[in-house]
């Protein structure tokens, strides 16, 4: 294994091939958890709710349900069950047509069965997470670093689509990214130290903050969500505060830019929400890659 190692350390193209191949299925991953865990969310919200509020109707429902020989089990769903299946025909997906992006080519995106189309987001998404993590391995060479960051890019595609679907950034993805950096930050091969990171994380959280409730107290409105507060603290802890002021600069021209294209191309209500977190995503990203040499051509011009 440690032969293994070192030859990938001396030959990074093996490394950026393998990671891209990787990538590849675990981006079909990602489409499944981009689905289910909204959904998995709000079936807990419902439990939680009918746990609180409605005691006396779930004990009522499951008399009534006892007196009548009848039972009303939810289906299982979670990350793992049911099969992923055709939503048209509902006919199990097999394995043969869940490759990444090539099942999709093969099939000229159209279910096997009924012909329904398959939506282009899902090779979309395998391609994207390839692209992403080989970028990151190529940045960065065969490492701990480089492979924490891979994890990291796989969470912020997660979280990206989540958003833009449900304009949530679930706790249960952001503040396991956010605890990853900031233990990380303990070893050697990360990218800044303990302090760094616990200051980073607060100033990347704090920072949002103080915007949320200043726009609240000024409009009376909601500007951005907490989650996104979570998703500037992981690139705090990752790469220390002196990195925020280029995130949130390049996620509020790309915000600005694609929400007034929006506006324009389709025809949006203004006061319509856009999700924020992915342009947080993409400039964090961004900031990971090429964040150092950005900020010193910057330094340079101004110089």
């Amino acid at each position: 294994m440690a032969d293994f190692a070192s030859y990938l350390g001396q030959h990074n193209w093996l490394f950026i091939t393998l990671v891209a191949l990787l990538s590849l299925l675990i981006g079909s991953f990602l489409n499944v958890l981009v689905y289910r865990l909204p959904k998995m969310m709000e079936r807990e919200w419902q439990q939680e709710y009918q746990a609180y509020f409605q005691a006396d109707a779930a004990v009522s429902a499951k008399a009534s349900a006892a007196n009548t020989n009848t039972t009303n089990t939810p289906e299982r769903f979670n990350l793992a069950v049911p099969r992923s299946r055709c939503p048209q025909c509902n006919t199990p997906i097999a394995a043969r047509d869940n490759i990444p992006v090539i099942s999709w080519l093969l099939l000229k995106g159209r279910c096997r069965h009924c012909k329904a189309p398959i939506s282009s987001r899902y090779p979309a998404v395998e391609a994207l997470t390839a692209v992403m993590s080989a970028l990151v391995a190529w940045q960065y060479g065969f490492g701990t670093l480089a492979l924490v960051l891979i994890f990291v890019t796989w969470g912020l595609i997660a979280l990206s689509f989540i958003d833009i679907d449900t304009m949530l950034l679930p706790d249960s993805l952001t503040l396991p990214l956010l605890w990853l950096a900031l233990v990380f930050s303990l070893t050697d091969s990360a990218l800044v130290n303990p302090s760094e990171a616990i200051i980073g994380a607060a100033a990347g959280y704090l920072s949002l903050w103080l915007v949320y409730w200043g726009f609240k107290l000024l409009t009376g409105k909601e500007g951005m969500g907490y989650g996104d507060f979570k998703l500037l603290a992981i690139f705090g802890a990752l790469l220390g505060w002196q990195q925020l002021p280029l995130i949130i600069l390049l996620s509020s021209v790309v915000g600005a830019v694609i929400g007034a294209s929006m506006l324009a191309i389709q025809g949006r209500d203004k006061a319509t929400p856009i999700p924020f977190g992915p342009y947080i995503a993409a400039a964090g990203f961004i900031a990971l890659l090429w964040g150092e040499q950005l900020t010193n051509a910057y330094l340079s011009y101004l110089g």
